[in-house]
C-alpha cells in the first residue's frame, strides 16, 4: 500500500524515482480504508532530506499511511525555506486537538547544549507530554531519544571523548520482541553523535527494556510502556551518503573529527561508502508500524 504525503512535497519525486508507491491526499480520499495517522516532528535543519529518508523507511509495508509534518514554532529554521514550511508543515497549536496512531521525533544537531538551553525545549517537552495521551506509539531518533529519556525518566546524556561516527555492529538482546522480529543476531546501524547513554543506568531501570546494544556504540534500541515509547540512539534511516556529507561538512569547518568507522572501503573517503545497514533499518520501521502501531492502535482514536 502507498504512503500518503502532502500534495507537492518534493520528497515525492525522489521516492517515485526509487519505485516507491506514494500518493497525495486527494487520491487517498477515494480509498475505502482507515489509514494510519503518523505525525513526524522534524527537528533536523535540512527538513526535505529528512522527510525523504523517513518516508522511504515507512513505505515498505502493506499499510496505508497518512503523514502529517510538524515543526516547532519556538525555533526559526535557517536551513529550510520558509515557503516549504508554510506549504507542508503544521505547528503544535494546529494539531494539539488531534490524535495519532504513531509519531516520529527526529534527531537534532543540538547535543552540545544542555537540554534546558535548547531554544525549543519547553515546546518539545509540551509535545512529548501531549504524546503520552494522544499518540499510541512514539518512535524517537538519536538526540530526541536522549531528550525523551531525560524528560520522561531523568536519564541524562554524557559527552563522549570524540565524535561517534560510522557504521557499527549491534546485537539483539530480546529476540522474542516483535520490534526485532526477522533481525539477524548481529546487524549494522549508523551512528553520528557526540554524546551517549550509560548502559548500567539503563539496565537498572525496571521500566526500560534494552532491546539492542553495541560494544562500540552503547545502547541502541530501548523500549518503554510496552512499546508506547521506543528510543533509537542511531540513524537507521540515513541514506548511504549522509555520513559522508556530515564528515566533509565537519572537515570544512575545521572540526577535529575522524573518518567514519566501517563506512568507506579501506577508510578511503574518495571511495563510495557502504550502505550495508539499510535492510535492517527498513525492517525496524516496518516492525514498529506493524506490531506497535497497526496491531495495537484502536480503530477509533478517541479511545486512546
Amino acid at each position: 500500500m502507498p504512503i500518503t504525503i502532502p500534495e507537492g512535497l518534493p520528497a515525492r519525486t525522489v521516492l517515485e524515482r526509487e519505485n516507491i508507491f506514494v500518493m497525495d491526499e486527494k487520491r487517498a480520499m477515494h480509498q475505502d480504508i482507515r489509514p494510519l495517522r503518523i505525525l513526524l516532528l522534524n527537528l533536523m535543519p535540512d527538513k526535505p532530506t529528512t522527510e525523504t529518508q523517513i518516508c522511504r523507511c515507512l513505505s515498505n509495508t502493506p499499510l496505508q499511511i497518512n503523514i502529517t509534518l510538524l515543526q516547532t514554532s519556538s525555533h526559526i529554521s535557517k536551513n529550510t525555506p520558509q515557503e516549504h514550511l508554510i506549504a507542508f508543515y503544521q505547528t503544535f497549536d494546529q494539531i494539539c486537538h488531534e490524535r495519532y496512531d504513531g509519531m516520529i521525533i527526529t534527531g537534532a544537531p543540538v547535543e552540545h547544549l544542555p537540554f534546558e538551553q535548547v531554544d525549543y525545549w519547553e515546546e518539545l517537552c509540551e509535545i512529548m507530554d501531549w504524546s503520552k495521551a494522544n499518540v499510541h506509539s512514539v518512535f524517537h531518533i538519536c538526540w530526541s531519544a536522549q531528550a525523551a529519556l531525560y524528560h520522561h525518566y531523568g536519564i541524562d546524556k554524557a559527552p563522549l571523548p570524540e565524535k561517534l561516527s560510522g557504521v557499527f555492529s549491534h546485537r539483539v538482546l530480546t529476540p522474542h520482541l516483535p520490534l526485532v522480529r526477522g533481525f539477524d543476531e548481529n546487524f549494522l546501524a549508523p551512528h553520528s553523535r557526540h554524546t551517549g547513554l550509560d548502559t548500567k543506568e539503563i539496565a537498572a531501570r525496571p521500566e526500560m527494556t534494552l532491546v539492542s546494544d553495541s560494544q562500540e556504540a552503547g545502547p541502541y534500541i530501548l523500549l518503554a510502556r510496552e512499546g508506547r515509547q521506543i528510543f533509537v540512539t542511531g540513524h537507521s534511516e540515513y541514506d548511504i551518503g549522509t555520513l559522508a556529507a556530515e564528515y566533509r561538512r565537519d572537515i570544512a569547518r575545521g572540526l577535529p573529527v575522524g573518518i567514519p568507522k566501517n563506512y568507506f572501503p579501506n577508510d578511503d573517503p574518495s571511495l563510495p561508502p557502504n550502505g550495508n545497514w539499510r535492510a535492517h533499518g527498513h525492517l525496524l520501521y516496518t516492525n514498529w508500524l506493524n506490531y506497535y502501531v497497526y496491531q495495537s492502535t484502536p480503530y477509533d482514536l478517541s479511545q486512546l
